[in-house]
């Protein structure tokens, strides 16, 4: 609850700083400014997902590592940033060249020095995570995109265009970096005994691996729906992902960023491990299920009010990807169960099986359905896929499926009885109303009849809720 107070208080607290920041250096530089910085983070997105090859998790993971394993750890995550920075400055010629806009060389090549600065911080990151002193993670994340965001505003006004984007975030890196570095100092050397530290670089490996088939398969529909069909439906099929997409990029994630200490602290007790699992789950059921069932229900009146008619081709992929992101976002924690139990080879496994099974079903839906048949590739095969991890998370945490379902039960059957009230209601609305006043009775009605459903039936869970909150105050 502390880290989940702390992480998501910063992490809102700085966003909303950020969008404010954003705004303005918008408003200071040019489409085509913003346009050249794309261009380079396509490639730059990609490597930072990999720079750290998975050591964070792994040090987070091995809690009986000695002090000189970890400084070889930290010394290794420092020179996997350097060379992923000497490999950037020739690869950035070839995407220059393939965008045929110079500059962007010298973006990557400049931005590299921030896979330098990720690599030092992967040391003292992981250290606090362990020993869950998650204010202080929540603080470097906090420091870093503060600092990024007044130095963009500050050389906007500078007139250094695309530059200011550049400099405010290769700033930003390095004092978080160094902030990072004061919070959790630790020395570095190089592996003496690279054997001595095997087996954190594999779970590293597999990470990695993990990540990169994550990513594939993950961006799949968007260049599937962008070569088969058009960029009008690939734009609503853009939006309708991004919204549908909320509860997991902003609740499960929020808790994803502080489960890893846990699951590291109770790996080896797995009574502890599997009450864990399913007291979080069950959690992130009642907040997200109804979320992306009210997201599907008021679909077609959302996109008309907050876009108009133009945008009327995203209705259907967010009525379809709502019911999906409902399912992705309780198994999210399935990846780190898997990580921290000893499993991060079959984790690895199983995304390698996503990336070989989704995308020719992505492929597949939208030649026979258009957007909505890649939208129920989703909803068909990210269920199956999820056969596998599940079994393996029941295995290692010697859960019960019933136990597990039993979890999800309240969200699902309030959620359900939510989603019939609503229908029930908009039968009987006027056809004269506006969207408007639709999208707000609809939403009105899905909260009071959800809120109503939980607190008459799940009184026990809210008052340990409560409880815990009580604590936290005091």
């Amino acid at each position: 609850m502390h880290g989940v107070a702390w992480t998501g208080a910063m992490k809102w607290g700085t966003q909303i700083v950020s969008w404010a920041g954003t705004l303005i250096v918008a408003r200071l530089l040019s489409p085509a400014d913003f346009g050249l910085l794309t261009m380079a983070t396509v490639y730059l997105g990609f490597i930072q997902l990999v720079n750290e090859f998975g050591l964070g998790p792994a040090i987070i993971k091995h809690r009986d590592l000695t002090e000189e394993q970890i400084a070889a750890l930290g010394s290794v995550s420092v020179w996997m940033g350097i060379g992923w920075w000497v490999i950037s400055i020739p690869a950035g010629f070839i995407i220059s060249a393939f965008y045929e806009e110079p500059a962007v060389h010298w973006i990557i090549a400049a931005l590299g020095v921030t896979f330098v600065t990720t690599g030092l911080r992967v040391l003292p990151r992981a250290l606090l995570s362990r020993d869950m002193r998650f204010k202080r993670v929540a603080s470097i994340d906090a420091v870093e995109i503060l600092t990024s965001t007044v130095m963009q505003i500050v050389f906007a006004y500078m007139g250094l265009r695309f530059w200011a984007m550049v400099w405010g975030s290769i700033i930003g890196s390095g004092i978080s970096t160094i902030v990072a570095l004061r919070f959790a100092p630790h020395r570095r050397q190089w592996p003496r005994d690279f054997q001595s530290i095997a087996p954190s670089m594999r779970m590293g490996w597999h990470i990695v691996v993990s990540r990169f088939a994550w990513y594939l398969y993950s961006n799949a529909d968007f260049a599937i729906v962008g070569r088969v069909l058009d960029k009008v439906t690939l734009g609503g099929y853009g939006f309708a992902w991004t919204i549908a997409s909320i509860p997991v990029t902003r609740i499960s994630a929020l808790v994803a960023q502080v489960t890893p200490a846990i699951f590291s602290a109770v790996q080896n007790d797995k009574p502890e491990f599997r009450r864990y699992v399913l007291k979080l789950t069950e959690g992130l059921a009642l907040i997200t299920f109804p979320f992306a069932m009210g997201l599907a229900l008021v679909s077609h009146e959302f996109v008309m009010v907050a876009l108009g008619e133009k945008w009327r081709v995203a209705v259907v992929p967010l009525q379809l990807l709502s019911f999906y992101a409902g399912i992705r976002a309780v198994t999210t924690l399935h990846s780190q169960v898997l990580q921290y139990a000893g499993r991060s080879r079959d984790q690895m496994r199983y995304s390698v099986m996503a990336l070989i099974v989704l995308p020719p079903m992505f492929y597949v839906g939208a030649k026979l359905m258009g957007v909505s048949g890649v939208a129920w590739a989703w909803i068909i095969g990210f269920p199956l896929i999820m056969i596998p991890p599940c079994r393996a998370v029941f295995q290692v945490t010697e859960m019960k499926p019933s136990d597990y379902f039993k979890a999800l039960l309240p969200a699902a059957w309030a959620s359900a009885a939510m989603a019939g009230v609503v229908l029930l209601v908009k039968h009987f609305l006027p056809v004269s109303m506006s969207d408007l006043q639709v999208l707000i009775i609809e939403s009105v009605t899905g909260a009071i009849t959800y809120t109503s459903l939980i607190l008459g039936f799940q009184r026990d869970h809210i008052r340990v809720l409560r409880s815990m909150i009580g604590q936290l105050k005091r």
